[in-house]
């Protein structure tokens, strides 16, 4: 079937007898365009086309009934606050938000209340409750300011105090380990002391290449905050860079075994199997490199400010957790010098039991 088409549209049929349309310009992207030409549907989405500002479509509009939690995710999945997150942070918050979706999506938003989300929170481990509130926390901010609620029920939800220290920072005969398994040359060796050296994330360090070292410093910004970072090129890091054979093919000194760019979560998993070839516990990670890193730079000195600007950190309380720690260890170190070498705790002058005492007299019977 022939249709008289507007400039630069262009239709066919599909297989199944179903007429289709689209708008295209020269060198650009097409775009759909929904019902038959001369409907007022049809008018509409080319005009839209034209001006460069197609109609857009919510996702899952569809399936959503106004004033549910369905409809409040979908709109919230749409707002400037969620697209403005990283691209991994969207990822793993939207993850969350949709099993709460799953669980509670045909309930009335407006009679959200804190004991409901204590009750789904309650459940979870510490570290995951935590994930939770910051996932619920962006969405229920969106709910209070298009007033889909009126109270805010995440402010009285009491979460579990985690013990856990978080990532384990590697020691220095891990280090050594690692180092004795995967010599100079190869890619885990290079990943090795990118993380080490640079002290960066797996996202940032999959991205590292050549184009970003200038007059030996290294300069990019954080893809999670995009937050700028600059660090010293150390002989050291100089050196595994310059082992490997130069591929002005990649922009990335990380490639994968086919040449192509890791991804941040490809590079995990990869660099956990280089891990355990060097026969290292599971709890050395990516990230224990990157606050193996912070550690050292605290201990030489570094300064609060300093290790922010080194590490892309925006709070100082991030900084403090390792200048303490350092500061902590020195003072220690520095309170051993004080110590007579008579051994710890133990008197100047010791009092011998087969020396003679000698007894003040008191004035008691005796």
């Amino acid at each position: 079937m022939k249709w008289k088409l507007p400039p630069n549209v262009h239709g066919y049929e599909t297989q199944h007898g179903k007429s289709v349309f689209y708008y295209r310009r020269p060198g650009q992207k097409k775009i759909r365009l929904k019902g038959m030409p001369g409907s007022e549907q049809f008018m509409n989405d080319y005009e839209a086309a034209k001006s460069g500002e197609p109609t857009m479509i919510q996702i899952g509009v569809g399936r959503t009934i106004p004033g549910t939690v369905n409809a409040a995710v979908v709109g919230y999945y749409q707002s400037d606050a969620f697209k403005a997150l990283a691209p991994t942070t969207r990822s793993n918050r939207r993850a969350i938000l949709e099993r709460f979706r799953e669980d509670h999506g045909s309930k009335r938003i407006c009679l959200l209340h804190s004991t409901a989300l204590q009750n789904i929170i309650s459940g979870k481990t510490p570290s995951a409750q935590l994930n939770w509130r910051k996932a619920l926390r962006g969405f229920l901010d969106y709910c209070l300011a298009s007033r889909l609620i009126k109270a805010d029920p995440l402010s009285a939800v009491k979460l579990l105090k985690g013990k856990s220290r978080g990532h384990h920072t590697w020691e220095v005969d891990e280090c050594a380990q690692f180092e004795q398994h995967h010599a100079l040359g190869t890619r885990a060796r290079l990943a090795y002391e990118l993380l080490l050296q640079a002290g960066q994330s797996r996202c940032d360090v999959v991205r590292m290449g050549r184009q970003h070292i200038r007059n030996g410093m290294m300069s990019m910004r954080r893809q999670k905050t995009d937050v700028p970072f600059d660090v010293t090129v150390s002989p050291r890091l100089q050196e595994a860079i310059d082992a490997m054979s130069a591929d002005k093919k990649n922009l990335t000194f990380l490639v994968t075994h086919v040449g192509k760019p890791f991804t941040a979560a490809g590079f995990g998993n990869w660099f956990r199997e280089m891990c355990r070839d060097a026969k290292l516990p599971d709890r050395c990670t990516s990230h224990g490199l990157r606050k193996a890193a912070a550690t050292y730079l605290a201990e030489l000195g570094a300064t609060d400010h300093q290790l922010m600007s080194w590490f892309g950190w925006t709070s100082i309380s991030q900084a403090q957790v390792y200048t303490k720690a350092a500061n902590r260890k020195r003072m220690a170190h520095q309170a051993g010098q004080l110590i007579p070498r008579t051994g710890i705790g133990s008197p100047v002058n010791p009092v011998s039991q087969n020396d003679g005492q000698v007894f003040e007299k008191t004035g008691a019977r005796e």
